[in-house]
């Protein structure tokens, strides 16, 4: 899938206006190739030469192939399925925000730009475009992005939980979007992005809080893609990455130095039921992503964390699927954005201790 080339021009203002933090949260309205240069230049040590073939073969469990790479196990593909999940959640986000690559007021001439969890590099090539004269860096714990980018644009192959190695006081902004069932310290990851950027430089986290909600009490509570959601949750906290942690991204974020700090909400219908254009398309997207490509977040957590039964799981996803086809019920799933600025009088020092883990 080509990446949207679609963005909004126009000079973002220092702060949003109370209309638009109103807009986003608004009841909606019913109408009834893999890149391996890094590896072969790397060494020539045959040993190391395997261990990066592994990293780049990944591991195959059940059909499905999972990062090989990082400090803990990873729940969710980096096969082919998840990556066409990946870019077709990229340009459902890019429509739920007009076209907006980010919310949080950078700089319009940025310098150097880091992705967390980049996936397929596909946000990261979109801002790569956006602004040429920057350096955009994507890192991953998979090494599934495309050969062919934009100049201005690398990929890594690294892990968010590991000790940054980035040159602190370095970044303009910092991405992070879908971390899902990745990182198990937020507050760690937040101090050392905080360490990496630029004295007024941003980070900005997104994610989808899959508790499905209605505001007009049309959604039942037996239904089974209600009862995904909360396995999504009992998932997550078992495996210490609980998908509950974006609600407090505003709060880390204030204690771990950053000013500034903006909440915003969005919501995603589940399929196109809202009478609104766009948010009819952004339901038609949800609608696609949730019955072609969800079975891919519970692909390996359920049977292995929870010990559920995968006749019973595929069950409940054909019910599901069926469900969410039903546009009498108005439903939709919050998506949290959070961005804060690191004080210009801010300066982390080079010989910084290194980051602990909290308890």
């Amino acid at each position: 899938m080509p990446s949207p080339s679609a963005h909004a021009e126009e000079e973002r203002s220092p702060r949003e206006t109370d209309a638009e933090a109103e807009a986003a949260t608004a009841d909606i309205e019913p109408d009834y190739s893999q890149d391996d240069e890094g590896f072969s230049e790397s060494t020539s040590s045959s040993y190391v030469t395997s261990i990066a073939s592994d990293i780049r073969r990944g591991v195959i469990e059940n059909g499905r192939v999972y990062a090989a790479y990082g400090i803990h196990k990873s729940w969710t593909p980096v096969d082919e399925a998840e990556m066409d999940r990946n870019e077709l959640q990229h340009c459902k986000f890019m429509l739920l925000m007009n076209d907006e690559l980010y919310l949080a007021p950078i700089t319009p001439d940025p310098q150097k730009i880091l992705d967390i969890g980049t996936g397929t590099g596909i946000w990261a090539m979109d801002m790569a475009d956006k602004f040429p004269a920057a350096t955009v860096i994507g890192f991953d714990i998979a090494p599934v992005q495309p050969s062919f980018v934009p100049p201005n644009l690398h990929f890594e192959v690294d892990d968010a939980e590991a000790d940054w190695l980035w040159e602190q006081n370095s970044f303009d902004f910092i991405h992070g979007r879908e971390l899902i069932l990745a990182i198990r310290d937020w507050p760690r990851l937040i101090a050392q992005a905080y360490a990496a950027l630029k004295p007024g430089g941003y980070l900005q986290l997104a994610g989808s809080y899959p508790e499905f909600r209605s505001d007009d009490d049309t959604l039942p509570a037996d239904l089974a893609y209600v009862e995904l959601g909360q396995i999504y949750f009992e998932m997550s906290e078992k495996v210490g990455v609980s998908g509950r942690d974006l609600l407090e991204w505003k709060q880390q974020l204030i204690d771990a130095g950053f000013v500034d700090v903006v909440e915003k909400m969005y919501k995603i219908p589940t399929n196109p039921w809202p009478k609104d254009p766009r948010l009819k398309k952004v339901g038609a997207f949800e609608l696609l992503h949730f019955r072609e490509t969800i079975s891919n977040v519970f692909a390996r957590g359920y049977t292995e964390i929870l010990g559920g039964d995968p006749v019973y799981l595929e069950v409940l996803l054909a019910r599901a699927r069926q469900e969410v086809l039903d546009r009498n019920m108005h439903s939709y799933v919050p998506y949290f954005v959070v961005y804060g600025r690191k004080p210009e009088d801010s300066h982390v020092h080079e010989q910084a201790e290194p980051l602990q883990p909290t308890a």
